[in-house]
């Protein structure tokens, strides 16, 4: 039996897409750029607000003060807005408590900035209460480098041994390998179920519910 549950964000515990693509565009229409598809959008993210604004100009249009420019349009757009269209997964929310009413410890370790994780967790899980919630920031590598979850151990004081982590992506897959902890895919979220299962987690779900059997 595990101890503690890291959680992926985005594409495991809410569906972010439509409010993430939402200001992706925003963003690209205020600098004069061409617009993606929600599917576009979410093939381009995993790895932070960087590498997605990144993803979404053109190649040729790569310098720092274009993607500093997009990263303001984004940012101003996205904090006003990233509730809009989100909402948790399909009982994900009882899940959590579920989860919670064991003992168990729960946390988050996100690619999305600190103040934008912070703030969807406590909107859609306010009854939950988190141990640790980890998003990106200034100092602190992004996943899949496992050091947002060595300092989620390090704050609840969990062997590595007792911790599951949960996500939808490769990114969550090779994060949970270079952390040294097992790993359950989800297959709702933003990659598909080939993806995950190339990593050989511990299993790949369909609903929330079944994670149950696994912590």
């Amino acid at each position: 039996m595990k101890r503690l549950v890291i959680f992926d964000l985005d594409g495991t515990l809410i569906n972010t897409i439509a409010d993430l693509s939402a200001a992706v565009n925003h963003a690209l229409e205020q600098c004069g750029y061409p617009t993606h598809t929600v599917d576009e959008v979410r093939s381009f993210v995993g790895n932070g607000i960087g590498k997605l604004l990144e993803r979404s100009l053109p190649v040729s249009e790569h310098s720092h003060a274009q993607l500093v420019r997009l990263r303001e349009e984004f940012l101003a757009y996205y904090n006003e807005h990233n509730a809009d269209l989100s909402k948790p997964y399909s009982g994900v929310a009882d899940m959590l408590l579920r989860l919670q009413g064991r003992g168990l410890l729960l946390a988050v370790a996100s690619n999305k900035y600190q103040a934008a994780t912070e703030k969807l967790v406590a909107h859609y899980f306010p009854h939950v209460r988190f141990a640790k919630v980890c998003g990106q920031r200034e100092g602190i590598p992004t996943k899949p480098h496992p050091m947002v979850v060595g300092e989620i151990l390090d704050a609840v004081c969990v062997d590595r041994a007792d911790t599951l982590y949960v996500g939808d992506s490769d990114v969550d897959m090779q994060t949970a390998i270079n952390a040294g902890v097992d790993a359950v895919a989800v297959a709702w979220g933003f990659r598909p179920r080939t993806e995950l299962e190339s990593f050989h987690p511990l299993a790949v779900i369909d609903t929330a519910e079944e994670l149950d059997r696994y912590c």
